[in-house]
């Protein structure tokens, strides 16, 4: 059985993950950690339930476990790294999917995401008959409420406070009733950011879907302008991603939003960063300009974390607004990267302004309906077209196609039965054609697999 997609487990409650799922997972995971655990959750309505089936099959098998309620992720990573004694963490969250998702990821020692191999260590183990301990072995589970102000405290010790206070600087923050609404709106007090909030309340149930995307935002958009704040920022359910808009309420892609951080970052300290394949090319226009270099990986915020290791980055983003600052901790972290976001706009100026000063570029997304034992069949057909094309092609994630005003990346979804296309120019019209040709292209090719037409020769 394979449980781990880009991010975790995922899948739809009572469908896919049931308490019978949630149960055997938490025997596992205290199977393969050893130790005591921490656990924390997202604020999504399903949480408690999935969280008291993992904790109960921890417990099960002899496990100590550590409670640390409703936190965003990188707060509970941040916990598991300041506490060595722990074995790991288990974080319940589905990050960006819709309500009717939920799973589970695992944070090793160190307060870093699981490896591939430690993924399947536990996989290994879930496939089994898993023999809990007798009545004198079984674990306890204690509370420990700390957390969030540690993790809140350690983000505003990251930043000039001082400078950001000084600037008097206000900010509109869509939490989308997430577990950043327990974080976010403390840490812009303690930089005395005044602050508008929207779904700052984990209620569970939000007022938009959790995914940061511009079709989500329209309130964030609207409002960030009407009140007159100097940007906007919206995270997704846990916390983990920052997405932002300017002061008039214009969406500033994930990757622009990186490039602004990358070039604050270089001008202190020179060095390599890590993105995987699907981001714009404005990041690494502005990396190279500014003495950095780019490493790319594939798409997950574990990959570039790994990547980061691996090269000794000095940052790391992805185009969906996960950014990693090693200074912080090795995850990405939505609370940290809205800190960081506030000293470039107090001592360098608007982000409007600072958007201004980037290379432009322009990236169209689309997405494509495709059952899951169609993917491998429909990636095939698109290498087949690229090679008899003769375009030069990367297979670090799907398939990037290098075109000679930009890019094109197709890409199977490892968290939704979808097809992933991204599309990048100059100039938009062309980046949007290129898009809309490719998602006809894909659904022709499945038409072929699917039998109902034959493969033209």
């Amino acid at each position: 059985m394979t449980l781990f997609g880009a991010n975790g487990v995922r899948g739809i409650v009572n469908a896919d993950i049931t308490p019978e799922v949630a149960l055997q997972l938490g025997r596992a995971v205290g199977r393969t950690f050893q130790g005591p655990v921490a656990i924390a959750a997202d604020a999504r309505s399903s949480s408690a339930a999935l969280k008291a089936g993992v904790s109960a099959g921890m417990m099960a098998v002899g496990a100590e476990v550590v409670d640390l309620g409703t936190l965003p992720t990188p707060a509970l990573q941040l916990y598991v790294r300041d506490h060595p004694g722990l074995a790991g963490g288990v974080m319940i969250t589905a990050s960006h999917n819709t309500q009717e998702y939920n799973g589970l990821k695992l944070v090793l020692q160190g307060g870093i995401e699981a490896t591939r191999e430690d993924e399947q260590a536990l996989e290994s183990f879930y496939s089994r008959e898993i023999t809990g301990e007798d009545w004198a072995g079984v674990g306890e589970s204690r509370p420990e409420r700390g957390a969030l102000d540690d993790y809140v405290d350690a983000v505003v010790s990251q930043v000039d406070a001082e400078a950001i206070r000084k600037a008097k600087l206000k900010v509109c923050v869509d939490c989308a009733n997430g577990a950043a609404g327990l974080t976010t709106p403390l840490i812009l007090r303690k930089l005395g950011v005044d602050a508008v909030t929207l779904g700052a309340d984990p209620e569970g149930r939000p007022h938009r879907e959790s995914d940061p995307i511009p079709e989500n935002l329209a309130d964030l958009m609207s409002i960030t302008p009407t009140v007159g704040a100097d940007f906007g920022v919206a995270h997704d359910g846990d916390g983990g991603r920052a997405v932002f808009v300017d002061g008039d309420g214009n969406y500033i892609g994930g990757e622009v939003a990186g490039a602004i951080v990358a070039r604050s970052i270089l001008a202190v300290e020179k060095g390599k960063v890590a993105t995987p394949v699907s981001s714009s090319s404005v990041l690494e226009e502005t990396v190279e300009a500014n003495g950095g270099l780019m490493r790319y990986t594939a798409v997950g915020s574990h990959e570039v974390v790994r990547k980061m290791i691996e090269s000794k980055a000095v940052f790391g983003v992805e185009e969906n607004g996960g950014m990693v600052f090693p200074q912080m901790q090795m995850c990405r972290d939505g609370g940290m990267a809205l800190a960081k976001m506030l000293e470039i706009v107090a001592k360098g100026g608007s982000l409007a302004e600072q958007v201004a000063s980037l290379p432009e570029y322009h990236t169209v997304k689309l997405r494509v309906e495709c059952p899951d034992e169609h993917k491998t069949a429909l990636l095939d057909a698109f290498a087949r077209d690229a090679s008899e094309e003769g375009y030069h092609t990367d297979v670090t994630d799907g398939l990037k196609v290098m075109c000679d005003d930009g890019w094109l990346l197709l890409r199977p979804s490892t968290t939704e039965h979808c097809f992933r296309i991204y599309s990048e120019a100059k100039d938009e019209a062309e980046a949007r054609k290129r898009a809309e040709m490719t998602a006809e292209q894909a659904n022709a090719h499945l038409a072929e697999i699917r039998g109902e037409v034959p493969r033209e020769a």
